[in-house]
C-alpha cells in the first residue's frame, strides 16, 4: 500500500479512502495485508486518466 501511495504521490489514507468509496484499485488480502496486482493498478490508473480526459473535454473524446 505504501509503495502504491508513494508512486502516486498521495497518502496511504487516500488509497484507503478511494477504495472505501469504490473508486480505488481492486485488491486482495493476504492475512491482514492488502495487496494489489500490478495489472490492476495499471488498469485503474488508465481508467482514472480516461475519466479525467472526459471531464476536461466536456464529455467529448
Amino acid at each position: 500500500m505504501a509503495e502504491l501511495a508513494a508512486e502516486l504521490k498521495v497518502s496511504v489514507q487516500t488509497i484507503y479512502d478511494l477504495r472505501s468509496k469504490g473508486r480505488g484499485p481492486r485488491g486482495f488480502r493476504v492475512g491482514t495485508q492488502l495487496r494489489f496486482r500490478k495489472s490492476e493498478i495499471d488498469a485503474w490508473v488508465h481508467r482514472m486518466e480516461l475519466a479525467d480526459e472526459e471531464r476536461h473535454s466536456g464529455g467529448v473524446l
